[in-house]
């Protein structure tokens, strides 16, 4: 009995600790400043988006072949080019298409990029080379689209087919005003099928290393059982470095700063990273995503979270300064690896940001399909949000319970510390949070944790688990 009181004292100091806290966060003159501020709210790009050009692969060629058969043909060998001045093609430069080496390689644009093969006639740059056993088809009319400009990060096709019904279509049916501004306005206007080639640089994309910790989590001073209470405080209630530093003074009787607080956040977010991105989650066919704001460098920046809505579970949260289709692309590629096989019913659900389907078009590119479903704005005007509303919604309350967490921080110094808190709430959440539709389990069932009596020891044992992973990896 006595040690039931002592118990529910604990915790009823706790709790007069955080109202205290509260309320003076609330009444404070600190609390003017922008310490709660919301973001300013941009809407993002109104783009039409076309429906995906049916896309073709061209067969690889072997310019040895090539030339044994010119020769048999015509009786004149193809020769490597007799270069009039130094070449500006690089040494390490092949033909993408038949493979043929820098030798046979011309400089097409004077130094400007591209390059035109002698052997097959090909023409590609740095950029698209990778690309070049594609080619794109009208899904209208089947016309090849022709390259009509190229941006940083994409290439614009289009189909130029003057008997396109997709062009003709729109022609029609453009009121009689609307064809006099056309004259001399045209590019007022879209008529035919344009299609984007995103190009960003990454086949697989590329995971940046995240900053070495300031402390070694093996040699820390505090007990393992401190490190769980601070983890605790400072993840699952979403208290505050000071805060939690605070509560473990003055609760505890651990003398510890809320500097030392963050050093072993970091320091354990850096362990179970590996563990979290590469646990082979069972997952369903029903993923939704969204992008809610973070201040990263006093800065409003966007966590861009993909979700299974059936199993509960983070799947991806990359943090980006841009609400762009490159950070998308990431976002979604590291969702995708959490697959072993993508279910031939894969669906994603996202709001009415074109950046998806464009990222869509992407994977498409490289033969990975799956099927968005758009909900559009806040009312069910059309069939598909009414049916995939519900979803939309769950990855909202997923955004609402972030923001929980994330609002005593007041954003990050470095991206580091905005990877360490989003890694340590994604551990949180997958595997030591119940979840009310889940019948109060976790999404993620550890055996490891079941046996484990309270919080503290629950994530003690999670970091164990992380860094036998990591010694596994190591030695494989």
């Amino acid at each position: 009995m006595n040690n039931i009181i002592t118990v529910l004292l604990l915790y009823i100091q706790i709790q007069s600790k955080i109202i205290i806290y509260l309320m003076s966060a609330l009444f404070s003159k600190g609390s003017i400043r922008k310490y709660y501020d919301e973001p300013v709210k941009k809407p993002y790009r109104k783009l039409e988006v076309d429906i995906m050009p049916t896309i073709k692969t061209l067969e690889k060629l072997d310019y040895k072949q090539l030339i044994s058969d010119h020769l048999k043909e015509t009786g004149k060998l193809i020769t490597p080019i007799a270069r009039r001045k130094a070449s500006t093609v690089p040494d390490t430069m092949t033909c993408p298409r038949c493979g043929a080496p820098h030798e046979y390689l011309y400089d097409n644009t004077g130094g400007k990029g591209q390059y035109l093969c002698k052997v097959c006639k090909c023409t590609f740059n740095k950029k698209n080379r990778f690309l070049k056993n594609l080619i794109f088809l009208c899904p209208h009319c089947g016309r090849t689209l022709e390259l009509k400009k190229e941006r940083k990060d994409f290439n614009v096709h289009k189909c130029t087919n003057p008997k396109c019904p997709y062009y003709l279509d729109r022609l029609n049916s453009m009121s009689d005003e609307d064809k006099q501004r056309y004259k001399s306005s045209p590019h007022d206007f879209k008529l035919h099928y344009i299609y984007r080639e995103f190009d960003i640089g990454f086949e697989p994309l590329v995971r940046k290393p995240s900053q070495s910790p300031k402390v070694d989590i093996s040699r820390l001073y505090v007990s393992s059982h401190t490190l769980g209470l601070i983890l605790t405080y400072h993840v699952n209630f979403g208290l505050s470095t000071r805060m939690t530093a605070a509560l473990m003074r003055e609760v505890h009787g651990v003398s510890i700063s809320h500097q030392s607080v963050s050093n072993y956040a970091d320091a354990v977010a850096a362990n179970i990273k590996p563990f979290i991105d590469n646990y082979k989650y069972d997952l369903s066919g029903s993923i939704c995503g969204d992008e809610t704001y973070i201040k990263v460098l006093g800065k409003w920046h966007y966590v861009f979270f993909i979700f299974d809505a059936v199993k509960k579970i983070i799947l991806s949260y990359p943090v980006s300064a841009n609400r762009d289709v490159k950070a998308a692309i990431y976002a979604l590629d590291e969702a995708l690896s959490k697959f072993d096989k993508l279910p031939e019913d894969l669906t994603l659900i996202f709001d009415g940001n074109p950046i998806y389907v464009l990222a869509q078009h992407y994977f498409a590119q490289y033969g990975i399909h799956f099927d968005i479903k758009q909900v559009i704005g806040l009312t069910n005007d059309d069939p598909i949000s009414e049916e995939y509303r519900p979803l939309k919604q769950i990855i909202e309350r997923l955004n609402r319970t972030f923001k929980g967490n994330y609002k005593p921080t007041n954003g990050f110094n470095n991206y580091a510390g905005s990877v360490s808190f989003l890694t340590l709430f994604v551990a949180y959440f997958n595997f030591l949070r119940p979840h009310s539709s889940l019948e109060g389990k976790v999404p993620v069932v550890l055996e490891e944790l079941k046996d484990c009596p309270n919080m503290p020891a629950r994530w003690v044992t999670l970091i164990k688990m992380s860094q036998e992973y990591i010694k596994a990896q190591q030695s494989a």
